[in-house]
């Protein structure tokens, strides 16, 4: 079993919980924009309850969330302001603590029908140029096609840090894993393994559809032969997202799930072959406590 380690919650859903400006559709920028502090404390909650690894809040750093001119305006620095913050919060922590770089969807979470190749390619390399220097890793996070996922490597192709890329998959417990765009887990994972990544996740997902994804994954890997690639799970805690869902005109429900019922998932995860384990949107500093607390009897 190879060393577990801890990655932070979901930024967005703690800063409107704990009262930080959170509105539709700037979402997890507006603490950015109108109060950072926010932004610190939610980083140090996670920090303090065991969080290993931190993402920057650049998540809403894309025209989708900021608009057209804002993110002209406003958007590198904006980006640039949230890796500061997540890595002064990470210099003074008791533990050691690694910033990694967000690279989000450009045009919304859950839509690869929405996914512009040649327009995503400018958004997320302002954000990897602007992040950059602050950051100790890469996360290309919820991709929901191998379209966007070719975009993502391309972005990090000339990166000198570790680089993990993390799939949102179709909310369906029928046989194989799928992404939202219907293609398959292994066929995505294929593409990657033709490059040099570091890592492959699954994030932003109900979790009872994480154990086929990992199945999936392992048996990609060992015909492979790169079973020394990182695995990575930071599910959420939402309700099964539908097919047209409209991230700026809706808020997608929650479920009632406890740090012990994510715990359960999260040893069932560990089982499977993943050594990085976090989670996303709605999974509080109390559920990473909880799994700390766990990787504690692990070492012990």
């Amino acid at each position: 079993m190879k060393k577990l380690t801890l990655l932070d919650g979901g930024m967005g859903r703690e800063l409107k919980r704990i009262g930080a400006p959170f509105s539709q559709p700037l979402w997890s920028a507006q603490a950015l924009i109108e109060a950072p502090h926010y932004v610190t404390q939610t980083h140090q909650s996670f920090i303090d309850a065991g969080a290993e690894l931190i993402t920057v809040n650049s998540y809403a750093c894309v025209p989708f969330h900021l608009g057209e001119a804002l993110f002209a305006e406003q958007g590198a620095k904006l980006a640039t302001q949230a890796a500061i913050l997540a890595k002064e919060v990470a210099t003074t922590a008791q533990h050691k603590v690694q910033v990694v770089g967000s690279l989000p969807p450009a045009f919304g979470s859950y839509r690869p029908d929405l996914f512009d190749a040649d327009k995503a390619f400018d958004i997320l390399n302002t954000l990897f140029i602007a992040q950059d220097p602050h950051v100790d890793a890469w996360l290309g996070e919820t991709i929901s096609s191998i379209a966007e996922a070719k975009v993502m490597l391309k972005v990090l192709a000339n990166s000198t840090k570790p680089c993990h890329f993390s799939f949102t998959l179709s909310d369906d417990l029928t046989g194989e894993a799928k992404l939202r765009s219907g293609e398959s887990v292994a066929d995505a994972i294929a593409v990657l393994l033709a490059e040099d990544i570091t890592g492959i996740f699954f994030n932003c997902s109900i979790p009872e559809v994480i154990e086929q994804a990992l199945k999936d994954t392992d048996q990609v890997l060992a015909k492979t032969g790169k079973t020394h690639l990182d695995i990575g799970v930071f599910a959420n805690s939402f309700t099964p997202i539908p097919k047209d869902y409209k991230a700026n005109e809706q808020v997608q429900g929650y479920r009632d799930l406890s740090p012990l019922d994510y715990l359960g998932y999260a040893k069932q995860w560990y089982a499977l072959g993943a050594n990085i384990i976090g989670g996303c949107c709605g999974i509080r500093p109390d559920h990473i406590k909880t799994l700390a607390n766990w990787q504690a009897s692990l070492i012990n």
